[in-house]
């Protein structure tokens, strides 16, 4: 278990640092062109759907469930 702590550290400060390491010339490039609000509004839209669906799942679910226990 202690093996598997060290490793996972080590990971991910293995990640932060190539993370610090990596210019944004693309984020940048995007900003400057006026996509990254498409990138930004597709992702929102994506989030919104799926919290969307995932309630209305949730209701079916809980309406099934409360049928079940009435039988």
């Amino acid at each position: 278990m202690k093996n598997f702590r060290m490793l996972a550290l080590f990971t991910l400060m293995a990640i932060s640092q190539i993370a610090k390491a990596q210019p944004a010339e693309m984020a940048d490039t995007m900003r400057s062109n006026g996509k990254i609000y498409v990138v930004v509004g597709v992702v929102t839209l994506i989030f919104v759907v799926l919290f969307t669906y995932l309630m209305l799942l949730d209701r079916r679910l809980s309406a099934l469930e409360k049928n079940d226990k009435t039988s």
